[in-house]
């Protein structure tokens, strides 16, 4: 099993350590210790990145940033699901306050080793409009 240290796992939530520890403490995430470390495993991070951005807890945090980005960025986040069939899999992404889906073949989803917990990185460049809406 995918695990991360704290201070990984903060940086793919875009969040400190401090609040990593925090949830860790108060029993948010579930972690345990490996080689004297504190670390939280892959799919539970996951699922903790899927939930803060569905109630959009981080994202009053980064709506100042969401004008800043552009349609061509990488951006680090965590993998939360993956459907595959014979030929495509569909791969979503939290990354930071933002969920990223990405169609691509089944060979590349087994070749990159994706499943849910894995870190990755989402590179989006867009031949398309990117649509916004103002609040």
């Amino acid at each position: 099993m995918i695990t991360y240290r704290l201070a990984e796992a903060a940086e793919i939530l875009a969040v400190s350590d401090d609040t990593v520890r925090r949830w860790v403490d108060s029993g948010r995430i579930a972690s345990e210790r490996i080689e004297g470390r504190t670390t939280v495993s892959g799919p539970d991070l996951a699922e903790l990145a899927e939930h803060l951005a569905e109630s959009a807890e981080l994202a009053e945090r980064d709506r100042t940033r969401a004008s800043a980005v552009s349609a061509r960025n990488r951006m680090s986040g965590i993998v939360t699901r993956v459907k595959r069939d014979h030929v495509m899999a569909q791969v979503e992404m939290i990354c930071g306050p933002y969920r990223v889906v990405s169609l691509m073949s089944s060979d590349a989803a087994d070749e990159l080793g994706l499943e849910p917990g894995v870190r990755a990185i989402a590179s989006v460049k867009s031949t398309n409009v990117v649509v916004e809406v103002p609040r």
